[in-house]
């Protein structure tokens, strides 16, 4: 999957959660006000279902979550064979 169509679904999801706000693929979405706990886990539960990756503990750093830009990035990188091999590692 391309980064541009995981950054588009990532931002049509926060688009319908956090209306009138035009959020850049940088912006960091924390610092803007835009998530709290529990939307952040709601978000969570989106890229696995959306996606089909799993996010583990050592996934759930802010860092990851932070922005589009981040969040694509972690995607890339749980869909990766690399991600994915460490995931069955970790099983």
């Amino acid at each position: 999957m391309s980064q541009s169509t995981i950054k588009g679904d990532v931002k049509s999801f926060l688009s319908r959660h956090v209306r009138g706000v035009d959020v850049k693929d940088s912006d960091d979405i924390f610092t803007m006000g835009l998530v709290n706990s529990m939307f952040a886990m709601q978000l969570v539960e989106f890229i696995e279902k959306r996606f089909e990756v799993e996010i583990g503990p050592d996934d759930l750093e802010m860092d990851n979550f932070r922005s589009i830009d981040a969040i694509a990035a972690l995607v890339e990188r749980k869909s990766s064979g690399d991600g994915a091999r460490a995931n069955a590692e970790g099983a």
